[in-house]
């Protein structure tokens, strides 16, 4: 299984970037798919998550709620997050993570994970 996330760069505060995460290995829509972030010197940290197998809907850490959007396109295994409006405060690596998890924003609950893409965002 791998999950290969792209997409990253650097911006200036109030731009957009969208991240991609091909999975490749396994059937996306058999499981959730998950955003986390983690930022130099900081702990890595939930950003929003797709619970598709679950039919639950999306959910997203509180700080990113209206200005970042979880996506997918299962018949390509791709997810996506839509990232606007960025803040410097939103500079780290992004991994994208898939898994069966009970709580959707622990980290340990995602069985595969991707290496991450650096998001840069200059003020």
């Amino acid at each position: 299984v791998q999950l290969q996330a792209s997409g990253g760069g650097l911006v200036q505060a109030g731009n957009s970037l969208r991240l991609s995460c091909l999975a490749s290995g396994l059937t996306s829509s058999n499981y959730d798919m998950g955003w986390f972030r983690q930022a130099p010197g900081k702990e890595r940290e939930f950003v929003a998550s797709d619970r598709w197998r679950r039919g639950d809907g999306t959910y997203y850490k509180d700080s990113v709620k209206g200005r970042f959007t979880i996506s997918r396109n299962n018949a390509k295994n791709t997810v996506y997050l839509q990232m606007h409006s960025l803040e410097p405060e939103d500079t780290a690596v992004y991994c994208c993570a898939a898994g069966r998890p009970h709580y959707y924003d622990r980290s340990d609950g995602y069985n595969y994970w991707g290496q991450g893409t650096l998001v840069t965002v200059s003020s």
